[in-house]
C-alpha cells in the first residue's frame, strides 16, 4: 500500500458521499454544485492514479477535464441563475413606483 491510496480512498468516499447528495438534493442549485463537485472528484482520482501507475499522460487528462469542468460550471451557474425569476420583475410586479 503506497501513501497515495489513502487519498485514493478518502476521495472515492467523498465521491459517493456527493453522488447521494446529487440525488436527493432539495433544489437545482444544490444538485448541480454536487454534480460539479463530483466531477472534480472524479478528476483528483484520476490524478492520483496517474501519479500511482507512472502514466504521464493522465495528466494531459487531467488538464482538459478540468477545463471542460470550469465551462460546464459557469454554464450550469447561468442555466440556474436564468430559471430565477429576475429582482426587476418582481418589483415591477409590487407596484413599487407607481404614484
Amino acid at each position: 500500500m503506497s501513501l497515495i491510496d489513502i487519498p485514493l480512498v478518502l476521495i472515492g468516499v467523498v465521491f459517493v458521499v456527493v453522488v447521494i447528495r446529487m440525488l436527493l438534493g432539495p433544489s437545482q442549485g444544490d444538485r448541480a454544485v454536487a454534480a460539479d463537485l463530483s466531477f472534480f472528484c472524479f478528476i483528483a482520482m484520476t490524478a492520483l492514479f496517474g501519479a500511482r501507475q507512472g502514466f504521464g499522460a493522465a495528466f494531459d487528462v487531467v488538464l482538459v477535464a478540468t477545463l471542460t469542468g470550469l465551462v460546464a460550471t459557469l454554464w450550469l451557474s447561468r442555466l440556474i441563475r436564468a430559471e430565477r425569476p429576475s429582482d426587476t420583475k418582481e418589483s415591477e410586479s409590487t407596484g413599487e413606483g407607481a404614484a
